[in-house]
């Protein structure tokens, strides 16, 4: 198929063209759907990938899963939009920390483009919020954030069809499954362990919000971050970055995130 040589090209927008071709000549078959539906997702037409999911569970019984788990992350990412827009604020998975609320201030100022009251907000968020030691993928260090400044010490995570920022402090243990699909560049999927011993199964968004709308099909397919500095934060296209005291990690490179809380750390 030529699409899948196009997306090799870094060339998805040109792809989506051939995809749409071939389920034109063969509606049938589910297979060149399925691919459809993916390939939406990762040019951000969540209604149109959600146009894709539906005529498959009218036409292929075996969709019913994947419908199942997409259905409400499409729609999570609706909502992910309007947070980093300052329209809405994000669920905080479990007991929020008090610094949080200035994160969502910042958040919320800066999706207004009021950046010097944004940037005050994030550094009280960041100055009160705790540093999180652990491993990744063995490796050690002694904190860790995202590196995309409107984040830093949460992690967004979708669990059960609902958009969360997860608190670093929160998390034990993470991990991040390999690459098998093209859905898995737009939402990886992941087990979580909490700090209070509960686990979930989930998906982390691979790229940073707004990522769909740009014009470069590498920063689309996740194969590269690119940062611009908007009013004195850090603002990343492409694939996340979690940074550390040492060095920083592609999320699609981690396979394992390993973190002690706080007070562990400490002793």
């Amino acid at each position: 198929m030529i699409a899948e040589q196009l997306l090799k090209e870094g060339r998805p927008d040109e792809a989506l063209r051939d995809l749409q071709k071939a389920v034109r000549d063969d509606p049938a078959n589910a297979r060149p759907r399925i691919f459809l539906f993916q390939l939406l997702s990762v040019l951000g037409d969540w209604k149109r990938a959600d146009t894709q999911l539906q005529v498959l569970l009218e036409m292929d019984s075996d969709s019913m899963m994947l419908a199942r788990i997409f259905e409400p992350i499409l729609i999570c990412e609706a909502i992910r939009a309007d947070v980093f827009a300052g329209k809405r604020t994000p669920i905080i998975f479990g007991e929020p920390p008090e610094w949080i609320g200035s994160l969502v201030q910042a958040m919320e100022l800066f999706g207004k483009g009021e950046f010097r009251a944004a940037v005050e907000a994030r550094d009280k968020a960041f100055d009160a919020a705790p540093m999180t030691a652990g491993k990744i993928n063995g490796e050690a260090f002694a904190w860790i954030a995202d590196a995309d400044e409107r984040l830093g010490p949460v992690l967004e995570v979708i669990l059960e069809g609902r958009y969360y920022w997860v608190p670093f402090c929160r998390i034990r243990q993470v991990f991040i499954e390999p690459v098998t699909d093209l859905r898995d560049l737009v939402w990886a999927p992941a087990q979580f362990v909490w700090e209070n011993g509960g686990q979930a199964s989930g998906h982390i968004p691979v790229r940073y919000a707004g990522t769909e709308r740009s014009g470069d099909g590498n920063l689309k397919l996740a194969r590269k971050t690119e940062w611009s500095n908007k009013g004195g934060v850090n603002v990343g296209m492409g694939q996340r970055i979690l940074a550390t005291d040492t060095t920083e990690y592609p999320l699609l490179e981690i396979r394992t995130l390993e973190l002690r809380s706080p007070e562990a750390a400490a002793s």
